[in-house]
């Protein structure tokens, strides 16, 4: 029998498995622009632990081993930023993306009283685009990373939760 992918809050004690898991899984984008110098490669431990002790921060689980992850804070406009969506690339098109937004969104919105969702993605982040349009995410603008790739901005309001599991 298989084990269950479970959807949790992080602790401290996740910060290593979330980095590494962070630098696996943004290779694709890194290589998708040609850039590997994007925010998640180049983002220090030190800075994943302080997100960890400031933001709303969640990780899948498959046993031990985390295979998933995201972060969300609210920004004074009362809209929560979410960044940082990663799943496992074994593990990707299985729903857990979602699991991880609907589990940011409900936290961000009961806990820290979001109004709207905001994120970015890259623009050639078809996959990416594909599961926030589908979670009803739509485009508001676009915006030039620091790294300098062209980011799709997309909100909701808060309520609408993903519904896919």
């Amino acid at each position: 029998m298989g084990m269950s992918v479970t959807i949790s809050v992080a602790t401290e004690q996740d910060a290593e498995q979330i980095f590494r898991l962070q630098y696996l899984c943004f290779q694709s984008e890194a290589a998708l622009y040609g850039n590997y110098r994007i925010d998640p490669l180049v983002q220090s431990l030190d800075s994943v632990r302080r997100e960890l002790a400031s933001d709303c921060v969640f990780v899948a689980r498959l046993g031990e081993e985390v295979v998933g992850s995201v972060r969300g804070s609210v920004t004074g406009d009362g809209a929560a930023a979410i960044g940082k969506l990663c799943v496992h690339p074994r593990l990707q098109g299985h729903g857990i993306g979602a699991r991880l937004l609907r589990a940011a969104e409900g936290a961000l919105e009961e806990e820290r009283g979001a109004k709207r969702f905001r994120l970015f993605t890259g623009h050639r982040s078809e996959g990416s685009l594909r599961l926030y349009r589908r979670v009803g995410y739509e485009t508001v603008g676009t915006s030039k990373g620091a790294d300098g790739v062209t980011m799709i901005v997309l909100e909701k309001p808060a309520g609408t939760y993903a519904t896919t599991a």
